[in-house]
């Protein structure tokens, strides 16, 4: 039987290969550490959709169309946010008409026993998506397979829309939540206050769709603002799990956004453990790559956080190192569908005095 390590997580996260250059913060580990009892054992999801290319070292790649997105609006946007620019919505498949969903979602059941999509598009300039075309789609595709599950990116809705989602089936309903009205309006270009998007949250938890909120960590340019108040929005909801992302300057203009340092993003993943304590808290497939994806990443497994979407090259063995017991999903880090796959052992952990 192997005896795990008596040195403290800084240490030994330092001692995995991928991450013996990084620059790790010994105080952040500390942190995590002294909470280590919400890590102990908890089972950690690395999600591997088809929303964009991937590999690692440690997982499988799974087929083209595991679990697709498709976008109703191609890659077209109105509002043209500063931190995406509609690039979020490139690697999606066109679905501008129902009937082009209808038949591109058939065809791949037919071909490749499909388990479920995701249905975005771009916003209007009120950050609404016209998404009540596609029900009667929707249904049909429901009624004949069963199984099928359906996501969609609600934008800002109502109760009257959210009960439409709700009866055409679909089974989750995701939706940004920002908590910072400056963030709104320079980020977003958008005149919508706070306000709106908790009511949006509140009429879509009103629904039995699965609701599933996103918070943007550095939205407002690279910047800690509205996060602590769009988490509190969210933890005075039944939701059922929460999405953490991190901006992504690449996307944004040259020199209008900084890159969140890790240790800051990696309190959020703290913070947001704390709050939303009884339901999971994923990150998902947005935030910038290379040194800082995989020092984020370790710092989600570190903090507790139950699902990784994409990992990068190192996660596992972090999880692993961590004790916790890792299992590979080939779908949206949002939503359970698809083929799972049991990953490495479990390592016990040892809490060091």
């Amino acid at each position: 039987m192997d005896t795990p390590s008596r040195t403290n997580w800084y240490e030994r996260l330092r001692g995995l290969e991928d991450l013996e250059d990084a620059p790790l913060d010994a105080g952040f580990l500390a942190e995590c550490e002294r909470a280590a009892e919400r890590v102990d054992g908890r089972p950690i999801r690395f999600s591997t959709p088809t929303f964009k290319s991937y590999s690692s070292c440690d997982m499988e790649g799974c087929g083209q169309n595991a679990f697709p997105a498709f976008s109703v609006t191609a890659g077209g946007c109105a509002l043209d946010c500063d931190h995406c620019q509609a690039k979020i919505l490139e690697p999606m498949i066109p679905a501008t008409s129902p009937e082009m969903l209808e038949r591109k979602v058939r065809d791949l059941i037919a071909a490749q026993d499909l388990q479920g999509f995701l249905l975005s598009g771009g916003s209007n300039r009120k950050n609404e998506i016209p998404y009540e075309r596609y029900y009667p789609a929707i249904e049909r595709l429901k009624r004949d397979h069963p199984h099928l599950k359906v996501a969609i990116h609600s934008a800002l809705t109502d109760v009257r829309r959210a009960k439409g989602m709700e009866a055409a089936g679909v089974d989750t309903a995701m939706m940004d939540v920002i908590g910072a009205a400056e963030t709104i309006r320079e980020v977003y270009h958008l005149d919508r206050p706070v306000e709106d998007f908790e009511a949006t949250l509140a009429a879509l938890c009103g629904t039995t769709m699965e609701v599933v909120p996103h918070i943007v960590i550095g939205l407002h340019y690279g910047r800690i603002l509205g996060e602590a108040n769009a988490l509190d929005i969210v933890s005075r909801h039944r939701v059922h799990s929460l999405v953490l992302v991190v901006v992504m300057p690449f996307y944004a203009k040259p020199g209008t956004f900084a890159t969140p340092a890790t240790a800051d993003v990696g309190r959020v993943f703290l913070e947001a453990r704390a709050r939303i304590a009884d339901r999971e808290v994923l990150l998902g497939c947005a935030r910038p790559p290379g040194m800082h994806r995989r020092v984020t990443d370790a710092y989600a497994v570190a903090a507790g956080l139950d699902g990784i979407a994409f990992p990068a090259d190192g996660t596992l063995a972090v999880a692993q190192m961590l004790g916790r017991p890792a299992a590979q999903e080939h779908a949206c880090c949002s939503i359970k569908t698809g083929r799972t796959i049991e990953l490495g052992r479990r390592i016990p952990i040892v809490a060091v005095p």
